[in-house]
């Protein structure tokens, strides 16, 4: 498995998880876990995936599910898991 980290923020609306997973699904990207919330209003998720059999680079699917992201109005992070955990260290 290489996993990466995709983190969803934004006003909370239907069809974001929707959206995002089904860009995922597109470029065979499996979602391994996944926790989402709304605080007032305030949608915020966060990605577990596994990329090993993605169909384009870590910083294509990045770009894609970032435009997606402006599509439906909220913010898109991607990291790739060993980033991630390197930024938590700090």
């Amino acid at each position: 498995m290489e996993p990466a980290v995709v983190v969803v923020i934004g006003t909370d609306r239907p069809g974001i998880v929707a959206g995002i997973s089904s860009k995922l699904a597109e470029r065979n990207v499996n979602i391994v876990d996944i926790s989402q919330t709304v605080l007032r209003g305030l949608f915020s998720m966060i990605m577990i995936v596994d990329v090993s059999k993605s169909t384009v680079s870590l910083g294509k699917l990045r770009e894609e599910l970032q435009q997606r992201g402006k599509e439906l109005g909220v913010e898109v992070l991607v990291y790739h898991g060993e980033v991630f955990q390197f930024i938590e260290r700090i």
